[in-house]
């Protein structure tokens, strides 16, 4: 009996774990053709301090969501913030230090957390400085603009990047 309680209860608490995050996607085609998916999980903020309870967001490798990996995926050879990445799938990883974030795209994209992240996988690196968020997003959120502007809330953090 007891043994069957605690399978119950397991059962239970990998459940609600699984929803606590829930897949999203965002996608979206330019106006130059190009087509940028984002597949991640949605952590949520639940009351929480985003880089203290949640997250260290300075001088840490994060996945850029929950679960998995995030995953950027793009059609075509593009430029993120005028630097040149190929057509493909990218594990989508961020480092903050001071409000500039570093958004890295690593070409080991199929894993579980950062966990087995190691910089010899990235394909590109670049900087740009977060914002405040004009509304707090409970979720974190990607959004993608037909210009190609990508934007990520979380909280009251916001970062956005240009794809071309």
């Amino acid at each position: 009996m007891k043994q069957l309680l605690f399978s119950g209860v397991l059962f239970i608490s990998v459940g609600a774990c699984g929803q606590a995050s829930p897949a999203a996607t965002a996608s979206q085609t330019t106006d130059k053709g190009v087509t940028i998916t984002i597949n991640y999980s949605q952590p949520s903020v639940k009351g929480r301090t985003i880089g203290k309870d949640l997250e260290p967001m300075e001088g840490k490798v994060w996945r850029t969501g929950a679960n998995k990996a995030t995953v950027f995926e793009i059609n075509k050879d593009v430029k993120v913030e005028d630097k040149a990445l190929k057509a493909g799938k990218y594990g989508l990883f961020t480092l903050v230090n001071k409000g500039v974030w570093t958004v890295i795209f690593s070409n080991k994209w199929d894993q579980w957390g950062a966990f087995n992240y190691t910089d010899a996988d990235d394909a590109l690196r670049v900087e740009v400085k977060g914002k405040k968020a004009k509304a707090f997003s409970e979720k974190m959120t990607f959004t993608i603009d037909k210009d190609g502007k990508v934007a990520l809330t979380w909280g009251d953090e916001l970062l956005e990047f240009k794809v071309k």
